[in-house]
């Protein structure tokens, strides 16, 4: 049973960071610097992306360094310390997606049973409620994403049913 949902699981989460990576894809590069606004949502979900994963969450580290603040554009006070370019979100984005195919992959029983529990306790959740919820924030920022392409470009990626890698 712990295969059948681990592959589920993977497949579907690995479906949702595949979108997400289309999305930033296809982003203009002449648009990077101008509109902030694509680019703080794909970063602030890349991070949080990241910080999902690691558990115990005190543990995380972000290899593209924000401070927390306040900036119009931003969501969530995490602010990047620079304007980072579409590679180095997108590798992010791929050793992100490296490291939740192998939290999937490494799933047992007993790591379900474990909690993801945020200083100071105001988010407390099972490791699949956590796996489940950071689905959800990755999905819901692509669609942010694919509504600002529409917008700018007229353009947006097709819908990724399954992971096809791993």
């Amino acid at each position: 049973m712990i295969n059948a949902l681990k592959e589920s699981l993977w497949k579907q989460f690995g479906a949702s960071i595949d979108m997400l990576k289309n999305a930033i894809a296809l982003w203009p590069e002449e648009y990077w610097d101008t509109d902030k606004k694509f680019f703080y949502n794909a970063y602030h979900c890349l991070v949080f992306l990241d910080y999902y994963l690691t558990n115990p969450p005190n543990n995380f580290s972000s290899p593209l360094p924000f401070t927390i603040g306040e900036c119009e554009d931003a969501i969530d006070d995490v602010i990047p310390d620079r304007i980072y370019s579409k590679k180095e979100l997108l590798d992010y984005l791929q050793a992100s997606r490296e490291k939740c195919h192998r939290l999937i992959e490494g799933l047992t029983e007993e790591k379900l049973k474990e909690r993801w529990i945020e200083d100071p306790g105001t988010m407390n959740y099972s490791f699949v409620e956590i796996l489940l919820y950071n689905m959800r924030h990755v999905q819901h920022h692509a669609a942010q994403l694919n509504l600002l392409l529409r917008q700018g470009i007229n353009n947006a990626p097709d819908w990724v049913a399954r992971a096809q890698d791993k």
